[in-house]
C-alpha cells in the first residue's frame, strides 16, 4: 500500500507516517514545513518505505505512480498559528482539500480529510455528537480555521457523492503528545512549557471552561480503524474525559513539580466553553476507544518537552 500525507511533517501527520510505515506501508509526506517540521521526520529520511518533498498543498499537486490512499492533514491547527496565518489557513482548507481530493480521484485512491471539533465552534450541546451542525462564528477572527475546515468536509462530500471517490472524514478533538512545538500556542504544550522554565502558568478567562485531551497513540489507532471502515461521514476520534483548564494547569503544575503561579488573561474572542467528543459512534463503528489515561499520557509528553527545553 502507498499512501500520501499532506502535512506530513507536522505533530499528527508525522505519527501518523511512523504508524503506517510499521504497518508495512509506502508513505510519500508533502508539507511546505510552514507550520511543520523537517525533525518530526528525520528519524525517517533513510527508511526505504519513505520519502518527504517539500510543496505547498494549495498548489497543483503531482505525485507519479500509483497510490492507494491521500490523507490530507495540511493546515495550520493552532489559534496562534491560524490567527497569524489566516490566508494561508483559509487556502489550504479550500485549494489544499480540492488538489488532494483531486490526485485521488486521478488515483483512484481512497481519502480521509483531517477535519476537527472546531467544526462544532462555540458549543451549545455536549458532548458534541455527529449530527450536531456546529454553532460557529463565520466571521469571528478563528473562523478562519473553523469555516476552512467546514468547507473541506462539504468538498469532501460533493466529490464522495459527485465522483464516487471513497472518502473518509475524522473530526479529531483535543490532541498531545511527544512533537507538539513548544510554542504551539494551545493549553498543553503552554502549560508544560512554562512550569519546566518556571513561568507563571497562563490561564485564558476565568478557567472554567473544559476541554478533553487524546493521546496521540490513541487517535493515530483510531484513525487508521476509520481508514479501513466503509463510513463516509464524520466520526468523532477523541478522549470523552472532561477537564476545566485550570484543573488540568493544576495537574501540570504537580506533575512538573513546580510551584509558579498561575495567572488569568482575558478570554480570546470566540474561544468554546466546552469541547468534549461524543464517541459512540466510533466506538460503534470501529471498536475504538482511547487507552492511555492523562496522567500516563502527560508523563510521555514531559519527558519530551524536558528533552526539548535542555536541547535548546
Amino acid at each position: 500500500m502507498r499512501a500520501v500525507i499532506t502535512g506530513g511533517a507536522g505533530f499528527l501527520g508525522s505519527h501518523l507516517c511512523d504508524y503506517l510505515i510499521e504497518s508495512g506501508w509506502d508513505v510519500l509526506s508533502i508539507d511546505n514545513l510552514v507550520t511543520g517540521s523537517e525533525g518530526n521526520a528525520a528519524h525517517l529520511i533513510k527508511h526505504p518505505h519513505f520519502r518527504m518533498i517539500r510543496h505547498d498543498v494549495s498548489q497543483y499537486i503531482d505525485v507519479p505512480g500509483p497510490i492507494d490512499y491521500v490523507l490530507h492533514f495540511a493546515s495550520p491547527a493552532s489559534p496562534v498559528d491560524y490567527l497569524k496565518l489566516p490566508i494561508q489557513t483559509l487556502k489550504v482548507g479550500a485549494l489544499g482539500t480540492h488538489n488532494s481530493l483531486g490526485l485521488a480521484l486521478a488515483k483512484s485512491a481512497r481519502y480521509l480529510l483531517a477535519s476537527t471539533s472546531e467544526c462544532y465552534g462555540d458549543p451549545q450541546i455536549s458532548p458534541q455528537p455527529e449530527t450536531y451542525w456546529g454553532h460557529v462564528n463565520p466571521i469571528g477572527p478563528r473562523g478562519v480555521y473553523d469555516e476552512a475546515k467546514r468547507f473541506a468536509e462539504a468538498m469532501v462530500m460533493a466529490y464522495h457523492r459527485f465522483h464516487g471517490v471513497d472518502t473518509r472524514i475524522v473530526r479529531i478533538f483535543n490532541t498531545y503528545g511527544p512533537r507538539m512545538r513548544l510554542n504551539d500556542g494551545r493549553a498543553l504544550p503552554n502549560f508544560i512549557y512554562q512550569a519546566i522554565r518556571g513561568e507563571p502558568i497562563t490561564v485564558y478567562g476565568d478557567g472554567h471552561q473544559t476541554r478533553s485531551f487524546c493521546y496521540v497513540s490513541d487517535l493515530i489507532e483510531g484513525i487508521y480503524g476509520l481508514m479501513n471502515s466503509d463510513e463516509h461521514e464524520p466520526v468523532n476520534i477523541g478522549n470523552p474525559q472532561e477537564i476545566t483548564i485550570l484543573e488540568f494547569a493544576e495537574r501540570v503544575r504537580t506533575l512538573v513539580g513546580s510551584d509558579v503561579p498561575i495567572v488569568f488573561k482575558p478570554l480570546p474572542q470566540d474561544d468554546p466553553r466546552q469541547r468534549c467528543p461524543d464517541i459512540s459512534k466510533a466506538k460503534r463503528l470501529l471498536g475504538w476507544q482511547p487507552k492511555v489515561n492523562l496522567d500516563e499520557g502527560l508523563q510521555l509528553t514531559l519527558k519530551f518537552f524536558r528533552q526539548r527545553i535542555a536541547a535548546e
